[in-house]
């Protein structure tokens, strides 16, 4: 009989008498571990205690400063030339000696609440593992941008126009906020099934293990715990290198060094500007700065993201992310944007320019089209019918694993109602915004329920790719070209239409995410729920009033031509979120990619991408014993490239590398050490980074203290040729010319 198979090359008839899990993971339990996914049984323990204590003093003291800290320093740091990014995982390690700590010194005495019998405890016992993780919810939810903040930003800092705060506020909450409703209704379908294992939460799984277990040293070999601190250690030292006084290593190019005079050659070799031919680095941030640790990967992901990456790259390599006018200059948006009313100056644009974009950013475009039809086909195609079988089942409650059994059996699930009820509330507050003040946001009520409808059509499908490949498509593009043509001329009621689109379902696979944690280490729903509430109203407080703080304090923020020679304060990033302002705001879609734009013919890339994945699929039937056809994923092929626009090709070329050393080479030939440090090494690189980053900040770069002058003190790949023009008679300074 065929056995079907997912995207793991996982048996869906898996039979759990036959799994062999390594020794590590065997404990005292009366549970089978018959997760069908490999990496899941070599990683997540069954073993549960339902009587630890999780909602104390210390998770709420903890929790909520880790949050705020981070909020505040993430958005601080935004608006900086070397802008900083902190994740979860400082606060991660930070925390655990803090609270333990606070376990050391606070009374144990109990506390009553007059006329109730709530009593409860500032210190109920040895800091424990549960704790931790809440904590490390609370640090989640400030880690993660607010994507709201670049509309503020934009309207404050580069339209220079005036935004009521209370609706720049209601605007940033319930766009935050909203995915909560949609994560209640999916979570039977991405977070109680077996198979979507959410590759990236092992790596968090890993650590909290080797934070929290005793584990007796194997002869000649390291514990885990020891394993990451030597990691730790050695990623804190090392990075004052590339970060402080060797930054040229981020990005080497030996081709360059060896044809100093030749155009083409630099080009070919830059890892900055060109080709990146033979270029790497020597720092663990150029690898994951874009798209992640490379080690939460699963080989087959890595594979797919290396094909699109070849096949979009080197086919069309000139990258800019800017908009020019007829005459290559940089586009002007006053002179077709009407200052009294904020909207479309036809006039202005027929006087003027058509928008004309790189080839790079225009294929871009279309590949984001082809992603998200790729993404609905390919789910229908080879997730269908289990989807379906799934739906049965949940009604039934037979579909689960191990995990999913012990919380059932352990803990109370979240009502539905508590999600339906927020979501209604924040559907309200969005009402509120949108249509009160003025009609500053510009976006009528209608618009907030189509990107409603729009999430709940793509929730599903993008929750299944991200869950089994830990690739996330996006909804901003095909949300700014559906209001574009809408409601087309107005830039802000684009950029809010996006945003309650796109983040909602960001938010609410944030919140999934968080809940499959949740699930891995046996955390009561109802707390997590709570958890993940208060903090992402702190985090959202708390990145909202350091934005306005900033955008109202800062004088010329964001604003390059009028800074002083050397200010940190250039908003790098923004003028991204900008520039799709224009493109599909201002000038709209049906100028762009309509009959009235250059670029028409990138609308059949959403025929092409919703017919890629039929060919795989059709092969997948007619071989069903080649398991490595159904591994051929083409959202992900697609949209491998999906980061160039802001990466560079060795970010890339040195994510591979890494990616297929540890994750096809180490996992195949050394699984029991893959199994052991693979996700405590990603865990531990990541922690050193950060704090080495944060202190040379705080102690050196903040004071303009930047180390002795020499050549590899420059942030470049030393080729100066790279971004020269090839074509015959064009003049660039410091260019040769060609004949």
């Amino acid at each position: 009989m065929e056995q079907p198979y997912d995207d793991s090359g996982v048996s869906l008839s898996y039979q759990p008498e036959k799994l062999e899990p390594d020794s590590h993971n065997l404990e005292n339990s009366d549970e089978v571990n018959d997760s069908p996914i490999e990496e899941v049984r070599l990683t997540v323990s069954i073993k549960d205690e339902p009587t630890l204590p999780c909602l104390t003093f210390r998770t709420w003291f903890l929790g909520i400063t880790a949050c705020a800290a981070l909020s505040f320093l993430n958005q601080f740091f935004s608006f900086r030339q070397n802008s900083l990014s902190l994740t979860s995982v400082s606060a991660q390690i930070a925390i655990l000696p803090l609270g333990k700590f606070m376990a050391a010194v606070l009374p144990k005495k109990v506390f009553c609440v007059p006329g109730t019998k709530w009593s409860f405890s500032l210190n109920p016992g040895p800091f424990n593992l549960k704790e931790h993780v809440l904590i490390t919810i609370f640090a989640n939810a400030g880690s993660g941008s607010v994507y709201a903040i670049n509309i503020v930003t934009i309207v404050m800092a580069f339209y220079r126009r005036y935004i009521n705060p209370l609706a720049a506020m209601l605007l940033t909450l319930t766009t935050q906020m909203l995915g909560y409703g949609w994560a209640g209704i999916f979570r039977k379908f991405l977070v109680d099934s077996p198979y979507m294992w959410w590759p990236a939460n092992l790596v968090q799984v890993s650590l909290f293990r080797a934070l929290h277990e005793e584990e007796v040293r194997p002869k000649r070999a390291l514990t885990r715990l020891q394993f990451f601190l030597v990691v730790l250690i050695s990623s804190f030292a090392y990075y004052v290198v590339p970060n402080y006084l060797f930054p040229s290593i981020t990005a080497l190019s030996f081709v360059c060094w060896i044809w100093k005079d030749s155009v083409t050659a630099q080009i070919i070799g830059s890892g900055r500007s060109g080709l990146g031919i033979g270029s790497f680095a020597l720092d663990w941030a150029t690898v994951a700065a874009f798209n992640g640790s490379p080690l939460a990967y699963p080989g087959f992901a890595i594979i797919n993201i290396i094909v699109g990456f070849f096949l979009t790259v080197y086919r069309f390599p000139i990258i800019s992310p800017h908009i020019f006018d007829s005459n290559g200059r940089e586009y002007n948006i006053g002179l077709v944007l009407n200052e009294t009313n904020f909207e479309f100056n036809q006039q202005g644009y027929d006087d003027y320019s058509k928008v004309h974009l790189s080839i790079f950013f225009a294929f871009a475009y279309g590949l984001s089209f082809a992603t998200l039809a790729a993404t609905v086909s390919h789910v229908a195609l080879f997730h269908g019918r289990i989807i379906w079988q799934q739906t049965k089942a949940t009604f039934r409650h037979k579909f689960d694993d191990v995990h999913t059994r012990l919380m059932k059996k352990n803990y109370d699930a979240v009502p539905q109602w508590w999600f339906y009820s927020l979501s209604l509330i924040m559907i309200g507050l969005a009402m509120v915004a949108s249509e009160g003040f003025g009609r500053q946001l510009q976006l009528p009520f209608w618009g907030v329920m189509l990107a409603i409808g729009i999430v709940l059509f793509f929730m599903l499908p993008i929750g299944v790719i991200t869950a089994t490949t830990n690739q996330q498509p996006g909804l901003n593009v095909i949300s700014e070209l559906i209001i574009g043509y809408m409601y087309p001329g107005r830039p802000l009621a684009n950029v809010v239409f996006k945003t309650y689109g796109y983040v909602s379902l960001v938010q609410a696979i944030t919140f999934l995410s968080d809940f499959k944690l949740g699930n891995y280490m046996k955390i009561p729903p109802k707390s997590m729920f709570i958890v993940q509430l208060v903090g992402m109203v702190v985090a959202s407080s708390v990145y909202f009033g350091t934005a306005w703080w900033l955008l109202t304090s800062v004088d010329y923020l964001c604003d390059l031509s009028k800074l002083p020679v050397g200010s940190q304060w250039t908003c790098p990033g923004y003028d991204v979120f900008y520039n799709a302002s224009i493109i599909w705001g201002v000038v709209g879609p049906l100028r762009m990619f309509g009959r009235l734009g250059l670029y028409v013919k990138m609308n059949y890339f959403f025929l092409i991408g919703l017919l890629a994945p039929v060919p795989v699929w059709i092969l997948s039937r007619m071989f069903p014993e080649k398991k490595w056809i159904r591994l051929i994923n083409m959202p992900i092929i697609i949209s491998g490239a999906g980061n160039m626009l802001q990466a560079t090709v060795v970010n890339y070329v040195c994510w591979i590398t890494i990616g297929v050393f540890f994750n096809i080479y180490v996992y195949r030939r050394y699984k029991s050490w893959w199994a052991r440090h693979n996700y405590i090494l990603s865990s531990g690189l990541d922690a050193g980074v950060a704090f080495m980053a944060i202190l040379c900040f705080f102690t050196l770069q903040i004071r303009d203290i930047n180390g002795m002058r020499w050549w590899g003190l420059e942030l470049d790949d030393h080729c100066p040729l790279a971004s020269c023009p090839t074509a015959p008679g064009i003049q660039v300074k410091d260019c040769p010319i060609f004949h």
